[in-house]
């Protein structure tokens, strides 16, 4: 009897225990924070790797839900879970285990939206090549979360594309919630975005959603720094309208970030032709990419776009942010607004940290947005 009372005891001890990181599973670069500008990786798997950030405020602090690369260790992608009182420091909690066959190979890529009191986790399987689709988790607090029972919840059909969908990001409009997704043509040789639609007030399981655009992609690359990928739609509402942040070009093409609008979340239309957010120049942290970008709308108005960048071929990626500003509908990169935040956090008498052993790309110039 004591030792059936004693074993799940320690099983118990165990599964908390591997939720709290080690101080080195993380790192936060200080020669950057402390002027303001976020700079976050995970080196839970030995080197500086964190991937595709999703935001939220929830319970009075941020989560930030992010990809965790594998190692000779770990097989396939995890999503990692950070929190932060001031998006700029953050602290690794922990990481989402596999619990179902459909997550084996790895999963990651999340897009995260609060309803009615929870967070809910929109994700992609990984490493299944065509058969690689979208899931759904949801969550009381934050760092638990219950998968769905129908997962995948979603892919596409229709001969244009390859039946694949990544890259997942919701936002609510006109009472449904819109899942915009990255597929690709029938020879997987270029990205492209697609939607679909579900009630906002349903459970979001498989039968819940409607593929919006049954003939083609809403957006696929043409422009010549878009290279052969569209992918990674962050969205965000500003004056009525939606706003799309895209990936354009694979990673390291380098891949940049646009930005399209639209009134209906299907029709979209390109508000430059040029980079909204470029890779750096050369000898900067993020000259090989500024890429996978999340939008997100804090409580007090403010946009901010976040997305994953390295300098380095991606030997290393690390996760930054910008402020957005608007003027008359059109959104511009706020470097008045990332000074404000650093003179805020001087003003608190804030500690800067940085952790971790391996800081690859870490020890160049802050980058200089360029508008």
């Amino acid at each position: 009897m004591v030792l059936i009372l004693v074993v799940p005891l320690l099983v118990l001890i165990l599964v908390a225990v591997s939720r709290v990181p080690r101080p080195d599973d993380y790192v936060n670069v200080g020669r950057f924070t402390s002027g303001g500008q976020m700079m976050f990786s995970d080196t839970s798997r030995g080197f500086s790797k964190a991937k595709d950030p999703a935001v939220v405020r929830f319970n009075d602090k941020y989560f930030l839900y992010y990809t965790v690369k594998q190692n000779e260790v770990v097989t396939g992608l995890r999503i990692g879970v950070a929190t932060s009182e001031d998006l700029l420091i953050w602290k690794k909690w922990g990481e989402l285990e596999v619990e179902h066959d459909y997550e084996k190979r790895g999963f990651g890529a999340p897009g995260a939206i609060v309803l009615n009191g929870k967070v809910h986790l929109f994700y992609q399987s990984s490493g299944n090549g065509r058969r690689d689709a979208i899931c759904h988790a949801w969550s009381d607090d934050g760092y638990s979360f219950t998968r769905n029972s129908s997962n995948p919840i979603f892919r596409p059909t229709g001969r244009w594309n390859a039946g694949r969908a990544i890259d997942a990001d919701v936002i609510e409009h006109e009472g449904r919630l819109l899942l915009y997704y990255a597929t690709r043509d029938p020879s997987m040789k270029v990205q492209m975005q697609g939607v679909a639609a579900a009630p906002v007030d349903s459970d979001f399981g498989r039968d819940t959603w409607t593929q919006l655009n049954p003939d083609g992609p809403i957006l696929k690359p043409e422009l010549p720094w878009e290279t052969n990928c569209i992918e990674a739609a962050a969205l965000c509402k500003h004056g009525g309208k939606l706003y799309m942040f895209y990936a354009g070009g694979y990673n390291n093409d380098p891949q940049q970030i646009g930005c399209a609008i639209s009134s209906d979340g299907v029709k979209w239309r390109r508000l430059f032709d040029t980079p909204f957010l470029p890779n750096g120049k050369e000898g900067e942290w993020n000259s090989s990419e500024s890429g996978h970008p999340y939008a997100f709308t804090d409580d007090d108005g403010v946009t901010y776009l976040f997305y994953q960048g390295n300098g380095d071929n991606g030997r290393s990626w690390f996760l930054s942010k910008a402020t957005i500003g608007w003027k008359d509908g059109i959104p511009f990169l706020d470097a008045a607004g990332d000074r404000r935040m650093a003179g805020d956090r001087r003003m608190a008498g804030a500690g800067v940290r940085e952790q971790g052993s391996v800081l690859q790309g870490a020890g160049v110039p802050v980058l200089e947005f360029r508008i």
